[in-house]
């Protein structure tokens, strides 16, 4: 797989985010809005390159997302534009975005994790856990935020394009053990 841009000249924007709060400390899943973001990462096909955002910077974050062909995440509508919300002004539902996680989760009828998916589909899963990152901002360790959330966008994007070429990608059932495909329908 390539980090070239598209051949369709399109501008995907792979994005993903950590948060400062977890969801105990801000009262439950249903508070997202609250967590704050520590650092949001982007890859766009036509810069060719990362970028990654601090909290001081979420609004040329949201410029970014707003600009692009397509925003394409792992579960980035129902988590990480609900963190991104109180940031904004403008709806970011409004932006033209593949949430995988929504796809996967239709086909297989349950959610499975990004780390999943890509450790079955390009053999390279996940290199830490989201607690993880909450710990790093209590101690102020910025750097491996970022680098967690740069692999996390990597990994994006890399089953997206994975699956736009192949149709289709893999994770291990957890009751049979064995590797199992889910048919995807992504336009390049």
């Amino acid at each position: 797989m390539s980090d070239a841009p598209t051949a369709s000249g399109r501008n995907f924007v792979y994005f993903d985010l950590e948060t400062q709060k977890s969801a105990a400390e801000v009262g439950g899943w249903h508070n997202k809005r609250a967590m704050r973001m520590s650092i949001g990462v982007t890859f766009s096909t036509h810069r060719n390159s990362y970028r990654i955002y601090q909290e001081s910077e979420v609004g040329e974050l949201i410029e970014e997302l707003q600009k692009a062909d397509c925003v394409v995440g792992f579960n980035n509508i129902g988590f990480d534009y609900e963190v991104l919300a109180p940031y904004c002004v403008f709806d970011l539902s409004q932006v033209p975005t593949l949430d995988m996680l929504i796809d996967v989760e239709k086909v297989l009828g349950k959610r499975i994790g990004l780390d999943a998916i890509a450790s079955e589909t390009i053999g390279a899963g996940k290199t830490a856990v989201g607690t993880d990152a909450l710990k790093w901002w209590k101690e102020g360790k910025l750097l491996p935020i970022a680098e967690y959330c740069c692999y996390d966008v990597k990994a994006t994007m890399l089953v997206h394009q994975y699956g736009v070429k192949h149709g289709q990608l893999y994770f291990l059932n957890e009751k049979t053990k064995r590797r199992e495909s889910i048919a995807v329908n992504w336009p390049a």
